[in-house]
């Protein structure tokens, strides 16, 4: 069963791809608020995460927010199905890069680099244009669904060279590839239960956070610079923005460094909060003597 679900969502995808974007977007927002009125645990996920995130708005402007991010949401899924077969040409002109030279002249040096990418709706897109560009390291998780899990590898693999990594294959091998030139596209903003975590704030709520950027910086003597990709209105496609290095990172200060990365992570979240990944249980992992919120 697991298996004829995976076939049909993906010939569903298949069959959406071959829509002109501005056609695919609306139906993606519609999609969007069939979730929002079907999944009743994400949307109690979401707005859980809002009142803890954003507690200066009010409750309509919360749910407002909310039903703004399962349209978006809904969009992300429906598009994937042109990062899995659109061609080079049409992604090329769908999501475009500002910046980009950022990362080639740090290349050009000798330089490891991290391209700090949080987990906006957008995320996959900015990962496939990045891998057309460069031969990024990645880490990749596999999924339950077989028919999926393949899919979804394919569509990340399918341009250039990269290299996808598990969490298993560890510290050492992602260290390797970002001295060997392979820019590192990393995700560090989801609890992963305290694996390598410490407690920080983020939006002023104590959250379980990895400290891998700061580690990994450090390991590596690489560059972090912010990758944040942007959904456009109007079907208009994907904006990849990457960011300036940091100065001055990473300190002495693990905690230091990790906090000033959920900050970092506040400030491009303020700037499109409906495109944030609130969906994801960012605050399940409490403190000892903590209630969960979800």
């Amino acid at each position: 069963m697991r298996g004829l679900a995976g076939q049909f969502v993906v010939a569903l995808l298949w069959g959406l791809h071959w829509l002109p974007l501005p056609v695919l977007a609306p139906i993606g927002q519609g999609f969007g608020m069939l979730l929002y009125l079907l999944a009743a645990r994400r949307r109690h996920i979401v707005r859980v995460n809002l009142r803890l995130c954003f507690p200066e708005l009010d409750p309509a402007a919360r749910e407002r927010l909310a039903r703004a991010h399962f349209r978006v949401l809904g969009r992300s899924l429906l598009e994937r199905g042109l990062l899995w077969w659109g061609s080079r040409a049409r992604l090329e002109r769908l999501i475009r890069v500002r910046c980009g030279e950022r990362i080639r002249a740090l290349l050009a040096t000798g330089r490891p680099v991290i391209l700090m990418a949080p987990h906006f709706v957008g995320l996959d897109a900015g990962g496939t244009r990045t891998v057309m560009d460069h031969d990024v390291v990645s880490i990749y998780a596999r999924q339950k669904n077989p028919v999926i899990d393949r899919w979804l590898y394919h569509g990340r693999a399918r341009f250039g060279n990269p290299l996808l990594l598990s969490r298993e294959d560890g510290v050492r091998a992602t260290v390797r590839a970002m001295k060997a030139g392979h820019p590192f596209y990393y995700l560090p903003d989801m609890d992963y239960r305290g694996r390598d975590s410490i407690f920080v704030p983020f939006f002023g709520v104590s959250a379980a956070t990895i400290t891998g950027l700061s580690r990994l910086a450090r390991l590596a003597d690489a560059a972090v610079l912010s990758c944040v990709t942007r959904m456009l209105p109007g079907g208009r496609g994907y904006e990849v923005e990457v960011g300036e290095p940091w100065a001055d990172f990473p300190s002495q200060d693990v905690e230091a460094d990790t906090l000033r990365m959920n900050r970092a992570i506040e400030d491009m979240v303020r700037s499109m909060p409906e495109q944030y990944y609130w969906v994801h249980r960012r605050f399940k992992t409490r403190p000892p003597g903590e209630s969960r919120p979800y």
